[in-house]
């Protein structure tokens, strides 16, 4: 396999789990060494490190915090030093109706935003600051075919959040390429993880591939080996593009 990440610390956020966990892998896979994100359990992401032979680091903040992301980010440049990559992965998608009260309202919207995007943004500030003081670096913000088509009615929260994540991409890519920092996005549709195990419990498979054209979830590896792939020196070029990852279900 080709080492084309050798020696690089790339940090993945919401890591102990799902995608996180198999991009983790992946990276290390490929000679990186990750930083591996974790909010509440401390024990996946040890057993995680503990997969990986070692070779990387775990900490801990709450995105859901307002002044978390900047910890992260200082907690991982004192473990790591010099940070190569970012890999914005921690995510939640919350269930509201319009029905719902106006502060029950406001507060799940604001709890989405903090951690789909807010805390997401904190941390681009932070790595881009970092990667043209230290030579260029690159940022994968994983958004959601829901971002580019709009989302359930009781989750719409959701859908923005990714949206805009998506347009943050677009402006890191046009406003700081030259200066060596590169930044893509990636929206996945279903993919096989807990939160698609547990849909797939209450309304079934069929269900949850109905507007997928080839049938299937796409697995956390797929994902993470395209991860992986975006984060390639040779890479540059992809910078500001938005990469699906749906099955053809975008169109759907």
């Amino acid at each position: 396999m080709s080492q084309s990440l050798d020696g690089q610390s790339i940090l993945v956020t919401g890591a102990s789990g799902g995608i996180g966990a198999a991009i983790v892998a992946r990276l290390a896979a490929e000679g990186a060494r990750p930083i591996i994100h974790y909010g509440r359990d401390r024990d996946r992401a040890e057993a995680l490190l503990s997969r990986i032979g070692g070779r990387g680091w775990i900490v801990q903040a709450d995105l859901s915090a307002p002044e978390g992301a900047f910890q992260l980010w200082q907690k991982t440049v004192g473990a790591a030093g010099r940070v190569h990559g970012l890999v914005n992965n921690a995510g939640i998608r919350t269930q509201i109706s319009i029905e719902a009260s106006p502060d029950d309202w406001k507060a799940a919207w604001q709890k989405e935003f903090q951690i789909n995007f807010f805390a997401v943004a904190d941390l681009c500030k932070e790595a881009i600051r970092h990667f043209m003081a230290h030579g260029g670096g690159r940022i994968v913000n994983m958004a959601s075919r829901a971002g580019q088509r709009g989302y359930a009615a009781d989750a719409m929260p959701y859908g923005a959040s990714k949206a805009a994540l998506v347009n943050l991409t677009k402006s890191i890519a046009r406003s700081f390429g030259g200066d060596g920092v590169t930044a893509v996005a990636i929206a996945p549709g279903w993919v096989r993880t807990d939160m698609a195990e547990e849909f797939i419990a209450t309304h079934g498979k069929a269900a949850a591939v109905a507007d997928i054209p080839i049938g299937e979830m796409a697995a956390p590896e797929e994902v993470a080996e395209l991860v992986a792939f975006v984060l390639r020196p040779s890479q540059a070029s992809l910078n500001g593009a938005t990469v699906d990852v749906n099955g053809g279900s975008y169109i759907r």
